[in-house]
């Protein structure tokens, strides 16, 4: 008899930043390549360009010109919400792409007006147990000082520039 798999925690994370939500959400869709570190990318550290758009999800180019997908974008609702599937491999070192969709994990990012030109941007990602015995190694980093939250900080550092003022910190 099959056990059923443990699930994963989901990860949320989020941070409020000083701009009106069609702004925030243009930052974190079109602006990517402006605020994600390259380090987080396949290529590490080398990739070109990094780019998140409805028809092609989330990807990188590399300073050798290959593009490798990280995702499929499932929900596009501007400028409130996105949906994107996360097909990263944990069973390497460092992660992988991931080619098959149904070992993705999904992750939904929310663009919620807290006030007139301020947005809380929330991630939660969550569908772990999909990539497999990898998952709960994948949750926790991604979990981790140096995953979603990381990352929110790096948008908030440059919303705070696209807004001229200092913006809140994470939350």
């Amino acid at each position: 008899m099959e056990e059923d798999p443990v699930e994963s925690p989901d990860v949320v994370a989020s941070v409020s930043v000083d701009l009106p939500t069609d702004t925030a959400f243009a930052l974190f869709t079109d602006g990517i390549d402006r605020w994600w570190p390259k380090r987080n990318s396949f290529s590490r550290g080398t990739a070109a360009f990094i780019g998140l758009t409805e028809a092609r999800g989330w990807y990188e180019t590399g300073g050798d010109g290959e593009t490798l997908g990280w995702g499929a974008a499932l929900a596009w609702q501007p400028p409130q919400r996105l949906l994107l599937a996360w097909q990263i491999s944990p069973d390497t070192q460092p992660w992988s792409p991931e080619p098959d969709p149904a070992k993705a994990s999904e992750v939904e990012v929310r663009f919620l007006p807290i006030e007139p030109g301020r947005t809380q941007v929330k991630v939660l990602h969550d569908g772990f147990e999909r990539h497999g015995p990898g998952g709960a190694g994948m949750a926790a980093g991604m979990a981790s000082p140096m995953g979603w939250p990381a990352l929110l900080e790096a948008y908030r550092v440059v919303a705070e520039r696209e807004a001229g003022a200092p913006a809140a910190t994470p939350e």
